[in-house]
C-alpha cells in the first residue's frame, strides 16, 4: 500500500473464472483518455474522476492524487478493475455506509465492460442525509457522468494476417476487405502487392476470409497468419491494444 492509503477496502474475487486461452469472441472497453464528471444531489457534490491504470500501484497512486487534491472532502470512494479479463477488482466506501459507494462504482465499471480502469468519486457533504438508496443512486450517477467525460475505446480481437497478391487481383481483394470489415494496417507495392490486415473475429472468420481471398485470386494469393491482436478505432485511426501491458499503439501503417 502507498503511504496515506489506510481506509478499509474490499477485494472481489471472480467466480467461475475462465481457464486456458482467452476466447476470440471476447471484447472489452478501456479508457483511451481519462476524464471527469460532476453531479449535485441535495446540495452534496459528487465529483467523479477516472483514469486508465495497468497495476494496483498505479491505481493507488491515482487515488492518492485525488485525495490530496480534495483533502477537505467528506469522502473519496473508489473502485478499480485491472487485468485483461478483470481479474483484480477492489472498492472502498471510505466512511460511507457499507456498500453504498464503492460497490455501486464497481458495478458501473463492470456493467459497462471496462478493464484497466480506476474510478474515484469525491463527495462534499451538503448537509442533507441521502439514505442508503439515495447514496447508491448518487454514486452510480456520478461515475456514469465521469465516464461520459472520458475517451472510451471498444477493443475487440482480430487475426493479424499478411496477404500477398498480384497487381491484377488488388481491386478484388480490396473490395473483399471492405465487404468483410477487414482493416488494412499496411500495404507495400513491389513486384507483388503485400497487405497487412486485421481480420475481426476468430479462427472460423479468418478461414472464411482466406478461402474467399484464394477464390477471387484464383489460388494465387500467399497468406501468412501472424497471430491474434486486439484493436479499436479512435478518430478514424487504428489503435492496437496490448491487454497484458495495458498499452496503446496508434498504427495505421
Amino acid at each position: 500500500m502507498l503511504a496515506g492509503i489506510s481506509f478499509p477496502c474490499y477485494t472481489v474475487h471472480k467466480s467461475g473464472e475462465r481457464k486456458g486461452k482467452e476466447t476470440m469472441s471476447e471484447s472489452y472497453r478501456v479508457l483511451f483518455q481519462g476524464g471527469s464528471g460532476e453531479i449535485v444531489e441535495k446540495k452534496s457534490r459528487f465529483l467523479a474522476a477516472l483514469m486508465p491504470v495497468r497495476t494496483e500501484a498505479e491505481a493507488l497512486a491515482f487515488i492518492e492524487g485525488v485525495r490530496k487534491e480534495h483533502w477537505n472532502a467528506s469522502h473519496n470512494c473508489y473502485a478499480w478493475v485491472i487485468g485483461k479479463q478483470g481479474e483484480l477488482k477492489r472498492f472502498s466506501d471510505d466512511g460511507e455506509p457499507s456498500q453504498t459507494a464503492g460497490k455501486p462504482i464497481l458495478g458501473v465499471l463492470e456493467g459497462e465492460g471496462f478493464v484497466n480502469v480506476c474510478a474515484v468519486v469525491t463527495r462534499y457533504f451538503g448537509g442533507t442525509l441521502l439514505g442508503t438508496g439515495g447514496l447508491i443512486r448518487a454514486y452510480t450517477r456520478a461515475v456514469q457522468e465521469g465516464i461520459a467525460g472520458c475517451g472510451v475505446l471498444e477493443v475487440k480481437p482480430a487475426k493479424k494476417v499478411r496477404i500477398e497478391v498480384g497487381y491484377g487481383e488488388v481491386g478484388k481483394v480490396q473490395y473483399l476487405f471492405g465487404q468483410n470489415g477487414i482493416v488494412i494496417l499496411d500495404s507495400v507495392y513491389m513486384e507483388r502487392v503485400e497487405f497487412l490486415v486485421l481480420v475481426p473475429g476468430g479462427e472460423r472468420d479468418k478461414e472464411r476470409v482466406v478461402l474467399e481471398v484464394l477464390e477471387v485470386t484464383g489460388g494465387k494469393a500467399l497468406v501468412n497468419e501472424l497471430g491474434v491482436v486486439y484493436y479499436g478505432m479512435w478518430d478514424k485511426e487504428v489503435v492496437l491494444y496490448d491487454g497484458e501491458l495495458g498499452r496503446f499503439l496508434i498504427k495505421n501503417r
